[in-house]
């Protein structure tokens, strides 16, 4: 049984004990409150038990447990989702972290990766043999977590979302059964993972097409002064649209960082981020606009390691601190929504804040809405408020302007990615899937009729 406070006691906990072989930790237990910590410090849940599984079998018998308890199931594989869907109040959450591998067939050009991997593992390994598919832009997001909500990145217009590049994972369902998916067996479940999130199972691995990309690519990091944002933003959205596939180029408002000069510190700036996933004298040459945007505090375009790319934005959000986020996908970019970015812009709210504007279309866009339950194929960018601050007693404060932000822009949206709602969007989860959103509910229902994996953004049977 369970106790109504939320504590899993009797015949579950035994027969969980006796076929579990990681550690089980319990509140009040060594190691429990550091294990339900995850990245956004604004959480602060109590499982009933944190199962920390080693593999497929320790997920199949904590998934048993719940199910029998009749307590709900987290899971946590990166624990970097915003909204803190990894941890559960008075349920049961299973940490992968242990499952955290990655095997590369370079004559192939796959890998598998265990659900506990993170993009900076993954990378690591593929970049060996010069390969890798998309994944995130922080080496320290989960690769399950992302690649199941979709997958933007910055190979996202050369090589598709994430999700595009899945061809298999396995996944143990809500009757506990250890399942595998692609596109031979189990095709209309292999359908929902390739975007619909972790509704259907918990994912133990996944299998990857890799392409070759790097060890070095052709990137861009220029600083322009917030004053010159509108200009600069205008020219961005004249470039951004007529870049070949293989250019991605982020438009981003951060706190200076320290090497800029005195005169910006403690001000916002404005950052063009630019990366070619081809040839790299080719891609110099092309990233080379970014710079006269305007005039810019500094600039670099030259070769970097795509595994440095892939790392250069994980100091700016370091793992504890407190996060709030808006974001919304956009049919363009016009004056009227650039005014209002550079409005707020130049009252930047926390000090790990980033107002992001990401360039999707490309290989993305030339997928069809209904191919992937992913929808949002012909959107060219999307925008995110990523607000993040030290301090709790600023919660109010920043929570206040982040929804204020997101409200003035609301009205040139164009829908919701799954991966960037926060923990108080559950009425937004029908605009992340739109269309294909009938479909996944009868996927849900034949595989989690009871809804057994509620804990995230909820397809609901």
């Amino acid at each position: 049984m369970a106790r109504a406070d939320g504590i899993l006691q009797g015949a579950p906990l035994d027969a969980l004990r006796q076929r579990h072989r990681g550690p089980l930790l319990l509140p009040g237990d060594d190691g429990y409150d550091a294990a339900r910590a995850v990245w956004n410090g604004m959480i602060d849940r109590r499982p009933a038990v944190i199962a920390r599984c080693r593999g497929p079998a320790d997920v199949m018998a904590a998934v048993d447990a719940a199910r029998t308890a009749g307590l709900p199931v987290s899971v946590r594989g990166g624990g970097h989702n915003v909204g803190g869907k990894a941890v559960c109040d008075g349920g049961v959450m299973l940490d992968l972290t242990a499952m955290r591998w990655v095997h590369v067939d370079p004559e192939r050009r796959r890998a598998r990766a265990g659900g506990g991997t993170l993009w900076g593992d993954f990378d690591h390994e593929a970049q060996a043999f010069g390969l890798t598919c998309t994944g995130g832009v922080v080496s320290t997001t989960g690769v399950a977590g992302l690649t199941l909500g979709g997958g933007i990145g910055y190979l996202t217009r050369r090589h598709g979302l994430a999700c595009d590049n899945l061809l298999s994972a396995d996944l143990v369902t809500a009757d506990g059964r250890l399942v595998h998916a692609s596109d031979d067996r189990n095709p209309e479940l292999m359908w929902a993972l390739r975007g619909g999130g972790g509704n259907f199972g918990v994912v133990t691995s996944l299998e990857f097409q890799l392409h070759p990309v790097g060890p070095e690519v052709a990137a861009a990091v220029v600083f322009y002064p917030i004053d010159q944002a509108e200009d600069v933003l205008r020219r961005y959205r004249t470039y951004a649209e007529a870049a070949p596939d293989a250019i991605a180029c982020y438009a981003m408002v951060v706190n200076a960082p320290p090497d800029l000069p005195a005169e910006h510190q403690g001000r916002p700036v404005l950052a063009i981020v630019g990366c070619h996933a081809d040839d790299v004298d080719a891609g110099r040459e092309l990233l080379q606009p970014v710079a006269g945007f305007g005039r810019p505090i500094a600039a670099v375009i030259d070769a970097m390691p795509y595994t440095a790319l892939q790392t250069s934005f994980d100091a700016g959000n370091p793992t504890g601190q407190r996060y709030y986020w808006k974001s919304q996908h956009l049919t363009g970019l016009p004056d009227e929504l650039i005014d209002a970015v550079c409005r707020y812009a130049r009252d930047l709210h926390g000090d790990f804040t980033i107002i992001g504007i990401e360039p999707l279309g490309g290989a993305q866009g030339r997928v069809p809405p209904d191919a992937t339950a992913f929808p949002h194929r012909s959107v060219p960018f999307s925008l995110g408020i990523w607000t993040g601050w030290a301090d709790p007693a600023a919660d109010r404060d920043n929570v206040a302007w982040t929804r204020d932000f997101f409200a003035a822009v609301q009205p040139f949206g164009a829908g919701a990615y799954v991966n960037y709602l926060g923990d108080d969007e559950a009425d937004r989860v029908g605009e992340a899937y739109g269309g294909n959103m009938a479909r996944l509910v009868e996927i849900k229902r034949r595989w989690d009729p009871d809804n057994l994996f509620r804990v995230n953004h909820n397809i609901a049977p």
